[in-house]
């Protein structure tokens, strides 16, 4: 997603809404486009709020970026990955789940020893 425009706050606030409804009270999944809509301006956001190349953070089928500054992944499996569903992701970012609890429900899976992205968390609240 490198080279990508800038997230506009209001399209991210806009998207995250649209699927809050799910989020906090548990309602009908959203259309595809929509939750993905939510989870790549999160994403997007998350990768201008820690540039850099050193976490690869993936939410399938989605989005996946790379971000934390620190040394660059260049080939193979990258070293320090986060990866999770859609609605964790989102929960993160909204601040409606702790990092930490997260990772000791096994709701999300990080690996390597920078694999702490909850010092960027959450990106917005809604």
């Amino acid at each position: 997603m490198a080279g990508t425009r800038r997230v506009d706050p209001h399209e991210l606030v806009a998207a995250v809404t649209a699927v809050r409804e799910w989020l906090v009270a548990d309602g009908e999944q959203p259309p595809r486009p929509v939750l993905a809509s939510a989870v790549r301006l999160s994403l997007r956001t998350l990768e201008q709020t820690a540039p850099g190349h050193t976490v690869e953070v993936r939410v399938p089928p989605f989005a996946a970026v790379q971000c934390v500054a620190g040394p660059r992944h260049t080939r193979g499996t990258p070293p320090n990955v986060v990866e999770t569903d859609p609605r964790t992701w989102l929960e993160l970012a909204t601040g409606s789940l702790a990092w930490a609890d997260a990772v000791s429900a096994g709701r999300v899976d990080a690996s390597g020893s920078r694999a702490d992205i909850s010092h960027w968390l959450p990106l917005l609240s809604v």
